[in-house]
């Protein structure tokens, strides 16, 4: 039985981690490989994307020592400066311990195959990791042409086996990069842990967007696009589930406005309750600057939501077909996503077309199709 683990910074929200359990749980449906999952930290009493039973997770540092970046920003603005020297202390400590504990899990572990999801995990894991152990990088964020950061992930990966890029457009980019390497790129897409059975009516009056509450993900524009929307169709609300540090600006923004009847922010929110909303909505709208691979937007799909995007988002041209299963808006035009949604919000028979589309084009990114290269790459070594 073949041992895999995959190292992770947390098991809480976000793209990253739900990434990391999906595989996770793809995996441990194999009865030859024996599944490991190694977080740094415990943010909660348990992970918050359903694992199956047979991936094992072990938590390297204790529950009480997690990252204090707001505390110690709030100690710094608001200039308390004992408050701040503790914080910045505890800040110190908890960077040292996560590699302390990393290195050690790292060189101690005995593994037929080790997946890193951070690009300090795939230093570690190239400098510490066993010869005999099959090192694999995984990279989930797109370097948005910032030249330092995608310097430092190649820097990170070169003493790799495998470095897996979850889109064709960071595959071909890094392959170039990686070539003075012994390193060997592959693209293998992100998946869905499961596709629903049953779509979307699309006859509710709703949308919906689900996301951290960050400035990179656009949601104050998200409001001011639906804002105009709501003018024409005040029948139509609209979801946003997440949360984050934009949260108190959004809050302010829907009182200001008048909004607080038409949009629900429902903060954190586990994968059935997301799919339970999803399900009886008619239209998803992505606002972000910047996504590597969009998965939420495989998951609107899977309900046949028609999915609207602007295509600064990176991961939106990966996955949205323009015209053919939802719309990518051109250099974030706020008067060109409102008129696609008004389009779309008049005329249920072109929604449907788009959401038949949208479920069709599921088979890509199916867990079948992935499994299998994760499979053919876990195996070429075996």
């Amino acid at each position: 039985m073949k041992k895999i683990v995959i190292l992770a910074l947390h098991l809480g929200y976000g793209g990253v981690e739900r990434s990391i359990v999906t595989l996770a749980n793809m995996l441990a449906e194999k009865k030859e490989y024996e599944v490991e999952i190694a977080s740094i930290y415990q943010l909660y009493d348990k992970p918050v994307f359903p694992l199956n039973e047979r991936v094992k997770v072990t938590f390297l540092l204790p529950k009480n020592l997690t990252p204090n970046r707001e505390e110690w920003k709030d100690s710094l603005k608001k200039k308390k400066f004992f408050t701040f020297l503790k914080e910045s202390a505890k800040s110190v400590h908890v960077l040292y311990a996560r590699k302390k504990e990393m290195v050690r899990y790292i060189k101690n572990t005995k593994a037929d195959v080790m997946i890193s999801s951070r690009d300090f995990l795939n230093e570690w894991l190239g400098l510490y990791g066993s010869p005999s152990t099959i090192k694999i990088g995984w990279e989930h964020n797109h370097h948005h042409n910032n030249m330092k950061y995608a310097t430092d992930v190649v820097r990170s990966a070169k003493d790799l086996n495998y470095f897996v890029l979850v889109s064709k457009d960071l595959y071909r980019f890094y392959k170039r990069k990686m070539a003075p390497y012994r390193c060997k790129c592959v693209y293998i897409p992100n998946t869905l842990d499961n596709i629903p059975k049953r779509k979307s009516s699309l006859t509710a009056k709703r949308i919906i967007s689900v996301g951290r509450l960050s400035p990179e993900k656009g949601f104050l524009d998200l409001l001011k696009i639906y804002q105009m929307i709501e003018k024409q169709y005040p029948d139509w609300t609209l979801e946003i589930i997440g949360d984050g540090t934009e949260k108190k600006t959004l809050q302010a923004f829907i009182k200001k406005t008048h909004l607080e009847d038409k949009v629900t922010l429902a903060g954190f929110q586990d994968s059935d309750y997301i799919a339970k909303e999803t399900q009886k909505s008619s239209l998803y709208i992505m606002t972000s600057y910047t996504e590597s691979f969009g998965i939420v937007l495989l998951e609107a799909m899977s309900h046949g939501l028609p999915c609207l995007a602007f295509d600064s988002a990176e991961g939106a041209r990966e996955i949205i077909t323009s015209g053919r299963d939802g719309y990518l808006i051109r250099h974030r035009n706020f008067d060109a996503m409102v008129k696609k949604a008004e389009d779309l919000i008049q005329d249920e028979k072109r929604r449907k077309e788009l959401g038949q589309k949208g479920r069709e084009k599921m088979k890509e990114f199916s867990k079948e199709k992935v499994i299998l290269k994760w499979i053919a790459l876990i195996e070429k070594e075996g």
